[in-house]
């Protein structure tokens, strides 16, 4: 047996002390509830649910009396739900005063209105006092930001824009890491096991777009389809936001490979084909035929081709591995997808605009997602039921919100302009069109509607399933990722600054946004074939170790680039990040161009 290296040693032995503290039932109640919390928004989550669902059942079982602070209920209610537990909204009554309103009192202390506020978030539909929960502790909230210290502000701003339980957990861990470590009480075993696992993580995203990226080179369709999006980066960053977690590489990766293939055939429908080829290739896949090739225009025919081998392949992986033939399944979810890619292909060439209902009735199908989740089961799933396929077959409630929250968060990101001109027929135009509203009233609706398919899934975590934990949380993540993906923009179809950095964030150790780097002065020269500090965001480097994190050549024709800052105790590395050769066409720093020219290449 191979001898642990360091790393993995230090983080089962942080693992091992981070368990034993939720096992300890000496702790009180409040301390064990932050604790998983902390361990929660930390995305360290997946490697406490054990001890997690004993620490939770072992407080709904206690007897001890548990203080009773808003933010103590609300931090309790809301675990609960979250790991699938029954819990009324009724513990929010001893909250109000006689005229059934939230006590004023309770608008000054701020973390338990932070608290509260992301316990509305886990509402069920019809749950009244949740909403007035939100509305509440939203308003005094905002009001307080700017009488509030800048740490308490930050985590208050962060949670108004989004709020923890709809945001994408990847991108949440990275930022809950960065606030950890400013907090007075930071627990360091949990802060230092964070670190590590991030990075080791990290580690593992890295290598599987690598892998991927081989993939999509070998399939050859970025070169030979000129009209499509070649959004590789995009697609794997929804594969890390569906799910992150280490054990589900190959789901990962697989379902990379799926975004990719539906990025591709949306834009042969939307911008390639005409009706009649859009109707053989519909056809093609329906019939899953390879001998359909033949009929089927140029471009078509290497774009099902690359569709038939990647969903057989996955097939054939499931077939080998559990003995299952899922091959029916998956052609029939791509079928369905075609199918309605025609139907819009087919209003948009005949002006034709929908009813709201019309649209959306077709909408959160074609908006891929549950051909995503389908395929996530078979991928990630090591019990493949029958049960479970014959409901995936009827597209259950499980796919059904996630996936409108999906569509309707990218009709939102469409831009006014788009609008306007009658470019796009989606869920507002068609909106605006049944009732004759302002855009803006529209919208509005569109996130009613949203908020309501987010009540309507947290009833899924609680409600008895014949689909596992860790499948419902993909379903939830799926939601996530959209709204993540969309909150600035259409970023796969026209990525902004912003969603650039997110996406990159997925691919680089430590990722700072480029323009927010303290940058230090260029060397003369760099030293030839350094070997850059793959560390984490945040580790200190020594100062005698180097003066400088520059570049260095990788083997084929690319350079890893390193940047760093100044900070008291020592450099601190920012940015990491790996150029093809030739660098010149990636926008880079003209000291980063520099520290390139005057590495020797390999």
């Amino acid at each position: 047996m191979k001898k642990k290296v360091p790393k993995e040693s230090c983080i089962m032995k942080l693992e091992e002390a981070v368990k034993y503290m939720l096992d300890d039932e000496g702790m009180g109640p409040l301390d064990t509830l932050q604790l998983i919390d902390d361990i929660q928004r930390l995305g360290l989550g997946y490697r406490f649910r054990d001890s997690t669902k004993s620490a939770l059942d072992r407080i709904i079982c206690s007897e001890k009396v548990m203080d009773h602070s808003i933010h103590t209920c609300a931090l309790y209610f809301t675990l609960l739900r979250q790991h699938g537990h029954e819990v009324s909204a009724d513990i929010f009554e001893n909250f109000k005063d006689h005229n059934g309103n939230f006590k004023g009192s309770l608008a000054q202390d701020i973390p338990g209105m932070l608290t509260l506020y992301e316990a509305s978030h886990v509402a069920y539909n019809g749950e009244n006092i949740l909403d007035e929960a939100r509305e509440f502790t939203t308003m005094n909230l905002k009001e307080m930001l700017g009488k509030i210290d800048m740490k308490m502000g930050a985590r208050v701003s962060h949670a108004l824009e989004i709020p923890f339980q709809c945001r994408m957990q990847r991108l949440e861990a990275r930022w809950n890491i960065e606030a950890y470590t400013k907090k007075d009480e930071a627990n360091q075993l949990l802060l230092k096991l964070a670190k590590l696992d991030f990075n080791m993580v990290q580690s593992m995203l890295q290598r599987d777009l690598q892998q991927v990226s081989c993939w999509w080179k070998d399939v050859g369709l970025a070169n030979k389809l000129y009209f499509a999006r070649d959004r590789l980066m995009e697609s794997f960053f929804w594969s890390v936001g569906m799910v992150f977690e280490p054990q589900f590489s190959e789901c990962r990766k697989g379902l990379t490979k799926v975004a990719k293939l539906i990025t591709i055939i949306d834009d042969v429908y939307d911008v390639y084909g005409s009706l009649e080829e859009l109707e053989q290739f519909t056809d093609a896949v329906e019939r899953w035929d390879i001998n359909a090739l033949q009929h089927l225009p140029g471009c078509m025919k290497i774009c099902f081709l690359a569709l038939y081998n990647t969903v057989n392949s996955i097939a054939y992986d499931v077939l080998k591995d559990q003995g299952q033939v899922i091959l029916p399944q998956l052609t029939k979810v791509w079928a369905d997808l075609c199918k309605l890619f025609l139907k819009e292909a087919q209003w948009s060439h005949s002006k034709h605009i929908p009813t709201f209902d019309e649209y959306l009735s077709m909408g959160w199908l074609s908006s891929s997602g549950p051909l995503l989740l389908v395929h996530a089961y078979f991928l990630m799933e090591k019990n493949i039921t029958n049960e479970a396929i014959e409901c995936l077959n009827c597209y259950p409630a499980l796919l059904r919100y996630p996936s409108t929250i999906f569509r309707l968060s990218n009709d939102l990101s469409s831009s006014k302009a788009e609008i306007e001109r009658g470019e796009t027929t989606n869920a507002i135009s068609c909106y605006i069109h049944e009732n004759g509203v302002s855009e803006e009233v529209a919208r509005e609706y569109i996130r009613s509607m949203i908020d309501e398919n987010w009540k309507m899934m947290n009833k899924e975590l609680v409600s008895n399933s014949i689909f596992s934990k860790s499948f419902i949380e993909i379903a939830i993540n799926l939601a996530r990722i959209a709204q993540c993906h969309y909150q600035y923009g259409n970023a796969h179809s026209d990525p902004n600054d912003i969603t650039r950095n997110r996406v990159l964030s997925i691919k680089i150790l430590g990722a700072t946004p480029l323009s927010a780097a303290v940058l230090p002065p260029a060397p003369q020269r760099p030293e030839a074939g350094l070997s850059v500090l793959l560390r984490a965001a945040g580790v200190l480097v020594p100062r005698p170790s180097i003066k400088i994190l520059a570049a260095a050549a990788l083997p084929p024709r690319r350079h890893s680039v390193a940047i760093g800052s100044l900070a008291p105790e020592g450099w601190r590395l920012l940015f990491f990040f790996v150029l093809p050769t030739p660098w010149c066409h990636v926008p880079v720093p003209s000291f980063l161009s520099q520290c390139i020219q005057n590495t020797s290449l390999c």
